[in-house]
């Protein structure tokens, strides 16, 4: 694992009023790239409202290169359907996890976010210090969809060997 910084570890929470790409409903899943790794969720059965609460863990080496985020509508006899796709910029997270310390309190604010036309983010997501990890919780509004959004959140795992922040 040469030039790997950290984990990062992706709750991928639940989908927000996805876009319906069967009659009433989908089947949703998600993936998650980032360089050359692919990560997928579960596939949730008819329901634009999935609840996910699925861990996919990632290395981190280029904390510059986001993490792509696809959803889509599982299908049996065709292609998977499309239902829209966000960026994750993960510098600021691993900025935050450099600057917290073993003395960082509970509680401890380390960075905000703002949605702006640069990112996927629905809502402000703060980055914080919860029992001495570093976290985010963030909701991202997915493009190039009629509708949807994604709630995740973000954690930073150290890894023994690894070169670390």
């Amino acid at each position: 694992m040469e030039g790997v910084l950290g984990l990062l570890k992706v709750r991928v929470l639940r989908g927000i009023n996805l876009a319906i790409r069967d009659t009433t409903s989908s089947d949703a899943y998600v993936v998650l790239k980032l360089a050359n790794q692919k990560l997928k969720t579960r596939v949730i059965k008819k329901n634009i409202n999935p609840q996910w609460n699925e861990d996919l863990t990632l290395y981190v080496a280029d904390p510059s290169l986001p993490i792509r985020l696809r959803v889509y509508d599982k299908d049996l006899f065709s292609q998977d359907d499309k239902m829209g796709d966000a960026e994750i910029e993960i510098g600021p997270f691993v900025e935050a996890v450099r600057i917290q310390t073993e003395s960082t309190r509970n509680g401890t604010v380390l960075g905000n976010m703002r949605p702006n036309r640069q990112n996927c983010l629905a809502e402000d997501s703060s980055i914080i210090v919860k029992d001495g990890k570093v976290i985010q919780d963030m909701i991202l509004r997915l493009r190039n969809v009629e509708c949807g959004e994604v709630q995740l959140q973000l954690q930073w795992v150290s890894i023994p060997g690894g070169i670390g922040l």
